[in-house]
């Protein structure tokens, strides 16, 4: 998940994943092999056909609901000619009859599917929907046959259109897609809000959870009914006339505020290119990097471009600024491409420091609406957490780190001195990466570009799917052909249990492309697993999911050659994707990672980020791309020693970004004289031991609280990194040497961590696991931020 590193897409990390509705809780799509519902098709008649007449318009209009977007079609207050209502129909029809997204289909169309196929296919979606949710509530009754499983119909066929053409616009972002979106993004909005907000449904989710019958039904059903009660409320259903409609104003803004915030971020991002000709400008780059910023001067125009005689593009997609910052001898170059990656959307068309005091303001409002001090209060109302809680964590994290983080500005300094450094006196934050790599290099005898030909994906990716058999008892096979992809890059793999058969399916993106993909790392929902969607005899829809990444691509005839830090990162998103994927909930609404408190959602993805030190499994996927020669154990033996290198500078970097987050979300007012930085410079005081440049405006570009899931949530990653140590921890205690027990314990983290999805709470699931309530120790000494005793 983008920098500086996201979690599930899920919205993880992903984009518009938390929806409105009541329902809409961490998911942005659904469905299967075990097909989908098929979509009903709402279709005017034709205008221009001999037995139109305006009886016929009449009677087809009285078959929509009265809020429809079809109406617009043909008004009937309006009166409008044949000619009017034929360029309607045409548009009506094409939505139905040939758009691939309101098909019948086993996986969504990725290929097929166009920006012109946008609007029509969700209006027409969106009518429909419309018509089946007054249908409920009409009939509406407080069982779960007659409320949750129609409930869940709706929100699925929601879900399926939406989240294709949100993901598109995630991985494969034009103009006329965002066209597409920001015109019936209103439309879409407007329903959730009208779903969220229904008081027949909201009331019979309150006649379940006070009938007799209510200790009678399953844990996961509970926590479904208190969760749609929760979110009804959350979504404004108490509010009555002015506050409802000022409510639903403040959501629609912050649809458009946040969508575009992200734009602004991805196209500032596409609009810094440098053009190099001269190779000693770009000296200390490694041979990985001179590749691919050749790659893209050819894809700009520059055909003859080559590694060696160049010219040379640097832009500020991940691969290539982390190059430069830790390789570049020119300091003038790091200083300037530092300088534009930490001012990204703060300037001119594509500003966002309005953008972000709007959508504080906006989030305050709806805040005092709903009854509550602040915006953190809100958010925290569905997490594990309290305002209170996370602060007294971060701060324990924060003086644990402290020290530390001191000492590694002091042995940097140190070492650029010894290194006769013209700027060892004067690090700026330009030099840092660069002369820590340097320390690294030194101190541990290790390069992370020599490490590059060990780590090719193909091997990484057979490397982490035997950990998964390993672990977990599955089985993941290529399955290329069987699904649509919107790029050929795009993956698609078959998940099965030990009697191989299918489990789950996952596509996997990882490489970037700036000019159409946004940055980061995400995971999210394309299917979810239901009892209710399950089709043609099959007991359950089975999940689906896909995994994005922004990794270096193949250069020439190499595969793609992966940093250590890569390597983690896919270990990290595919953690995600297996408790999605493994979930055993048959309830759609609690199924994966769908009703998962978002605080907790980390504890698979950085629990699985602890096996990359795993010497068997690293020795597994590290294999040099030409020779086969594996990674030599001495060089294993000093990735482990680094491993914790600057662990105090890293660890406030991430306390830095969720103080800042809570502190807008709690004590800032965004109506007063303080801005926005401000605040970040007061949080930077106590958790940044240089201090930030007075142009510092990270804000602009932090998706994560202002475009993603994550407002007054990005705590959630150091919260869940404490379950996660801990969760590991539970597989050091039996040892890591021994199969037979690791197995055993694999499968528990399966059949607790994995299958359990929302249907239990994350404290009773993880003590379910690991017998007791989790503890910060486990954090603090794998990040040797606590002295321990040699193991």
């Amino acid at each position: 998940m983008g920098p500086p590193r996201g979690g599930v897409g899920v919205g993880v990390g992903g984009g518009s994943g938390i929806g409105v509705a009541m329902v809409f809780l961490i998911v942005s799509a659904s469905s299967l092999l075990i097909r989908l519902p098929l979509v009903a098709r709402a279709r005017l008649p034709n205008p221009t056909s001999s037995s139109y007449t305006s009886r016929s318009r009449s009677r087809a209009l009285l078959l929509l609901p009265a809020s429809s977007p079809l109406r617009a079609y043909c008004p009937a207050s309006r009166r409008p000619s044949p000619a009017t209502c034929s360029a309607a129909y045409a548009s009506s029809s094409m939505a139905t009859d040939d758009n691939p997204l309101l098909a019948d289909f086993d996986f969504p169309p990725f290929d097929r599917v166009e920006p012109t196929h946008v609007r029509p296919a969700v209006r027409t979606l969106l009518a429909r929907l419309e018509g089946e949710l007054a249908d409920l509530e009409k009939g509406v009754q407080p069982t779960w046959g007659k409320l949750v499983e129609p409930l869940e119909r709706i929100v699925d066929s929601l879900e399926v259109v939406w989240g294709t053409v949100d993901h598109l616009k995630a991985v494969k972002d034009s103009s006329d897609l965002r066209a597409a979106v920001e015109d019936v993004q209103p439309d879409k909005v407007k329903f959730q809000l009208r779903l969220g907000q229904s008081k027949p449904i909201y009331q019979a989710f309150n006649a379940i959870r006070n009938s007799s019958d209510w200790e009678t039904l399953s844990e996961a059903r509970k926590r479904i009914v208190e969760a749609q009660i929760k979110e009804a409320v959350l979504s404004g259903v108490a509010l009555e006339d002015e506050q409802r409609e000022k409510f639903n104003q403040i959501e629609q803004e912050l649809e458009k505020l946040t969508q575009k915030f992200s734009e602004n971020v991805l196209d500032a991002t596409k609009k810094f290119e440098k053009l190099i000709t001269d190779k000693n400008e770009i000296d200390g780059l490694p041979a990985t990097a001179l590749g691919l910023a050749a790659q893209t001067a050819a894809s700009k125009g520059h055909e003859n471009a080559s590694a060696e005689n160049g010219p040379w593009i640097i832009t500020l997609d991940a691969p290539s600024y982390i190059a430069v910052m830790q390789h570049a001898r020119n300091r003038a170059l790091r200083e300037e491409v530092y300088r534009a990656y930490l001012t990204r959307a703060s300037g001119g068309d594509l500003d966002n420091t309005n953008i972000i005091s709007q959508i504080l303001k906006l989030r305050l409002e709806k805040a005092k609406l709903l009854g509550y001090k602040n915006y953190a209060e809100v958010s925290m109302a569905q997490k594990m957490a309290t305002v209170d809680r996370v602060e007294e964590l971060l701060e324990k994290l924060r003086a644990a780190s402290w020290d530390h983080a001191v000492k590694d500005m002091e042995d940097l300094k140190a070492f650029a001195k010894e290194s006769a450094s013209p700027e060892a006196n004067d690090l700026a934050h330009w030099d840092l990466s660069f002369w820590s790599e340097r320390l690294r290099e030194s101190k541990y005898d290790i390069n992370e570009e020599d490490l590059r030909p060990y780590f090719a994906l193909p091997k990484v990716m057979d490397g982490l799917f035997s950990l998964a058999n390993r672990l977990f008892g599955v089985s993941v096979e290529p399955a290329d052909g069987l699904a649509p992809v919107w790029n050929s890059d795009v993956k698609f793999y078959c998940v099965k249990d030990s009697s191989n058969s299918p489990v789950a399916y996952f596509y996997f993106d990882p490489y970037s492309r700036p000019s159409e993909k946004r940055g980061g790392a995400w995971m999210n929902v394309v299917f979810s697993r239901s009892r209710v969607l399950a089709r043609n005899g099959s007991p359950v829809r089975l999940p689906v999911a896909h995994m994005v990444c922004n990794q270096t691509p193949p250069v020439g005839d190499k595969p793609s050659l992966m940093t250590f830090r890569e390597v983690e990162t896919v270990f990290h998103e595919f953690g995600h994707a297996l408790q999605h994927m493994l979930t055993k909930q048959d309830e759609g609404f609690v199924s994966g990672i769908r009703g998962v408190e978002w605080d907790a959602v980390e504890l698979p993805s950085q629990f699985m980020e602890n096996w990359c030190y795993h010497k068997n499994t690293l020795l597994s996927i590290a294999k040099h791309y030409e020779t086969g020669e594996l990674l030599p154990e001495e060089i294993y033996a000093k990735l482990v020693a680094a491993k914790n290198f600057r662990a105090g500078t890293f660890s406030l970097r991430q306390i830095r970004f969720a103080s800042v987050d809570m502190e807008l979300h709690t004590t800032y007012d965004p109506n007063g004289s303080l801005s926005i930085y401000d605040v970040d410079r007061r949080v930077a005081e106590r958790t940044q031991v240089l201090a930030p440049l007075p142009e510092d405006k990270f804000l602009c570009s932090f998706s994560h609280i202002f475009a993603g899931g994550y407002a007054a949530g990005y705590y959630s990653y150091k919260w869940a990194e404490v379950l996660s140590a801990d969760a590991f921890s539970a597989f050091e205690d039996v040892g890591l040497d021994n199969e037979k027990a690791i197995e055993e314990t694999g499968r528990r983290f399966r059949e607790t961590v994995l299958a359990l999805g929302g249907g239990k709470s994350p404290l009773e699931v993880f003590v379910s696991f690991r017998g007791r309530e989790p503890s910060p120790e486990a954090l603090l000494r794998h990040n040797g931020l606590l002295p321990v005793a040699a193991l």
